[in-house]
């Protein structure tokens, strides 16, 4: 059964986890986390969904930065957030350009595709923390129930979403509030599947 296969959180980087940079996050010296996001994961640590890292990085292919670089910061980054209580499971990067027309550049859903082959995830019972409206575009793509964080470029984003009519996700303040939200609706899950249905997060619309 289907609600009952493994499930994952995804959480995109710039913006969630780390301050945007109109100038892109380069090395580990330009990387910082936002208030709250060290505690955030390590409340969402103690659920037992996987914690992977889904983020659009074309610094690879514009040549900014090698590759190595970018998994070193993943690497500093990861071992920060063990460090407080937390942990990451596993970090997916897209290396490519808009004008690659690949499938794994958020909003495309390949990212979060392949996670599901590789460790058999139901997506369509797994969430998506991002900061733009790619990311809730690739989240639902898959039936993920998407969380725009108001960090990094949110704001901005959720009025785009609105202007597009994308309405279907949750509006929250920042990664800690998403979690505090997704914790609750972890603890109740068992009475909502066991009265046969599960609940989607309130759309950006509607009262939550």
């Amino acid at each position: 059964m289907e609600s009952q296969a493994r499930r994952a959180v995804f959480v995109d980087r710039d913006g969630v986890i780390c301050r945007n940079r109109d100038d892109h996050v380069k090395s580990w010296e330009e990387f910082v986390f936002l208030p709250g996001v060290l505690s955030g994961l390590a409340r969402l640590a103690r659920l037992d969904l996987d914690i992977i890292i889904i983020t659009n990085q074309s610094i690879i292919n514009r040549l900014m930065v090698p590759v190595e670089a970018v998994e070193g910061i993943h690497a500093r980054m990861v071992r920060a957030i063990e460090e407080a209580g937390g942990r990451i499971d596993r970090v997916m990067t897209c290396p490519h350009r808009p004008e690659d027309h690949c499938t794994c550049r958020k909003p495309q859903p390949g990212l979060l595709l392949a996670a599901a082959e590789e460790s058999g995830l139901a997506l369509s019972h797994s969430y998506v923390i991002g900061d733009a409206e790619s990311d809730m575009l690739a989240g639902q793509a898959v039936g993920c129930w998407p969380y725009l964080v108001l960090t990094g470029r949110g704001w901005r984003q959720l009025i785009r979403c609105w202007l597009h009519g994308l309405r279907d996700f949750a509006v929250v303040p920042d990664l800690g509030m998403a979690v505090n939200s997704i914790v609750r609706r972890e603890n109740g899950r068992g009475q909502h599947l066991n009265g046969g249905s599960v609940r989607r997060p309130a759309t950006a619309g509607e009262k939550r």
